[in-house]
């Protein structure tokens, strides 16, 4: 009886917790709120800019492969293949730099004629100003061209109905073993609700 009055008054103290810095609340009663509050909200447009960070070789990859075609061997444009990422995100382009959050999702190799891939993944927010808050992107990445533009289709927490699009261009890459370090940056519009406010070296309000 003890034990359980105990586990009930932690339950209580963890609802009444306030929200950590940069976490919106995501529960049901949090998001209707959020919607009622909505008419009222301003729209805004933020550029934030990080690097990704793709490694598939060594013992520790981020970036692994789940499928390939019967032509993806012998193809110039390594067609059908298709992975499974996990990828830091960071400050600078340094591997070793301070880390925002994660690219998670799924890339495959779909043209035939050039080096281009389907991206569809989600940048996850973990540390600052948006942390807990995910963006939502899916797009063409063509990876010989010098800037490639994706769409933003929505989010999550901070980000929830946002639209915009993030530019992709390659920082570093290592043909041999297709490591590769990629430069975003991404313009998104979303709804300013009240809260959240505050700077990171990877957010500019605009």
């Amino acid at each position: 009886m003890k034990m359980k009055m105990v586990a009930m008054l932690l339950v209580v103290l963890l609802a009444m917790a306030p929200l950590g810095h940069g976490i919106i609340d995501q529960s049901p009663e949090g998001v209707e709120r959020w919607f009622r509050r909505l008419p009222h909200a301003k729209e805004k447009l933020t550029k934030l800019h990080f690097f990704f960070q793709d490694v598939v070789s060594g013992k520790t990859p981020t970036a692994i492969e789940v499928a390939r075609s019967s032509l993806t061997s012998s193809s110039k444009t390594f067609f059908g293949l298709t992975r499974v990422f996990d990828d830091p995100l960071t400050v600078t382009g340094s591997p070793d730099s301070h880390r925002i959050g994660y690219g998670q999702g799924i890339y495959s190799l779909t043209s035939q004629e050039d080096v281009a891939l389907l991206f569809t993944f989600n940048f996850v927010f973990t540390d600052g100003k948006y942390n807990g808050s995910t963006l939502s992107i899916q797009g063409y990445n063509p990876l010989e061209a010098k800037y490639r533009e994706m769409a933003v289709v929505g989010g999550s927490g901070v980000f929830r109905l946002a639209r915009g699009s993030a530019v992709a261009s390659t920082y570093w890459a290592n043909a041999t073993t297709q490591d590769g370090i990629v430069e975003f940056t991404v313009y998104v519009l979303h709804y300013d609700v009240g809260g959240n406010d505050g700077d990171e070296q990877y957010v500019q309000d605009m």
